[in-house]
């Protein structure tokens, strides 16, 4: 009888325990304010269909001199996707301030912008990250 007792105190404190470290990560994860200060929004479209592909175009303007490919990487990656849809991020130089008027076909921004930019996320219909330096083809 005693044995099955500490048995089961063992059992709970386990569960206990992993309770408390699921609850700890679901609520203590890194959000957006991390980018807060390294990173302004120029410009967003969104195509207006909602029964196929959904289009999404961010320009971004990077505010760091050297910016850090992994962190560019990272806020990317953390913007809305849709299954089956298309994610398209372009990091501009800091000396672009103005904002970019974008749009649904290629090039998604004015031409005289091409120079500028640092680097371009794109996320693939089948949700594959693809992050390049400079321009992607």
């Amino acid at each position: 009888m005693k044995s099955s007792r500490v048995i089961f105190y063992i059992i709970a404190l386990f569960v206990l325990v992993l309770v408390i470290y699921i609850g700890k990560e679901s609520f203590f994860q890194p959000g957006l304010d991390r980018f807060e200060g390294k990173y302004e929004e120029l410009g967003f479209y969104r195509n207006e269909n909602n029964t196929g592909p959904v289009l999404r175009i961010y320009a971004i303007r990077v505010l760091q001199d050297q910016p850090e490919e992994e962190w560019m990487r990272e806020f990317a990656e953390s913007r809305p996707h849709t299954k089956y849809g298309k994610t398209l991020v372009y990091f501009f130089e800091s000396s672009v301030s103005e904002k970019i008027e974008l749009k649904p076909d290629p090039p998604f921004f004015p031409e005289n912008l091409k120079s500028a930019v640092v680097a371009s996320f794109e996320r693939t219909p089948m949700g594959e990250p693809r992050f390049v330096r400079g321009l992607s083809k």
